[in-house]
């Protein structure tokens, strides 16, 4: 089994996903490169998630509108219209929270499924990954590789993270999304699949924020010329 302590460990840049840093070589021996952006980017974790998208689709589809009902029954709470929940106003309404805690159970049933799927692919680009540092490594002659976060400043051409992209790419196209019977995820793979939930949610966020930004500048009426002064 792959150790996964530098995946756990190693801080997750939102930036390094949404933007490829330059490939250039290693400062004096040193590099750096993020494990979950890495892996969150490659080509085999992208292709397998979105296998088990469609594999799911119906259930993502209930857990949505589950969502919605549950944040329907929660504006029904608050009873003052202040968008916040007091103590008062929950145990005002108790059937109403039990039947959220009864939607958020059936959220769990739902997702569990396709949680495990994903965790399992995971598990399959993970047990490559560290064959993909010591291939970067060797092409590279680094001395030492440290994470972002352990850095302060560095120059871009530090930054290795696009060629352990490329040849994770190169050791793991593809995986498969059908988990094995009975193949549950340790604990080190259900804290990874977390960490890289949490980059895809900030990345996706990210590209939200940055279309509405577009769309609002777009909108905008164009600044007219000023006319020319009459003669």
């Amino acid at each position: 089994m792959t150790k996964f302590t530098t995946l756990i460990a190693a801080g997750a840049s939102v930036a390094a996903l949404a933007t490829a840093a330059p490939a250039f070589a290693q400062v004096a021996g040193i590099a750096t490169a993020s494990p979950e952006i890495v892996l969150a980017r490659s080509t085999a974790r992208n292709t397998g998630y979105q296998q088990i998208g469609k594999t799911y689709d119906a259930q993502i589809k209930q857990i949505g509108t589950i969502r919605q009902e549950i944040a329907t029954l929660q504006k029904s709470l608050d009873t003052n219209n202040d968008n916040q929940l007091s103590e008062a106003e929950v145990q005002a309404k108790p059937t109403v929270v039990t039947q959220i805690q009864q939607k958020e159970q059936q959220i769990n049933t739902l997702a569990m499924p396709i949680t495990v799927a994903q965790a399992y692919v995971l598990d399959q680009v993970a047990r490559e990954y560290d064959n993909a540092r010591q291939q970067v490594v060797a092409a590279k002659k680094i001395q030492i590789m440290l994470s972002p976060d352990a850095i302060q400043w560095a120059p871009p051409a530090v930054d290795v993270t696009n060629d352990m992209v490329a040849a994770l790419n190169t050791r793991k196209p593809t995986v498969t999304t059908a988990v094995p019977t009975g193949w549950q995820p340790s604990r080190e793979i259900m804290q990874l699949h977390q960490s890289i939930q949490q980059i895809l949610v900030a990345a996706a966020q990210q590209q939200a924020a940055a279309a509405q930004q577009a769309q609002s500048k777009a909108a905008q009426p164009a600044q007219q010329a000023p006319k020319p002064a009459g003669r």
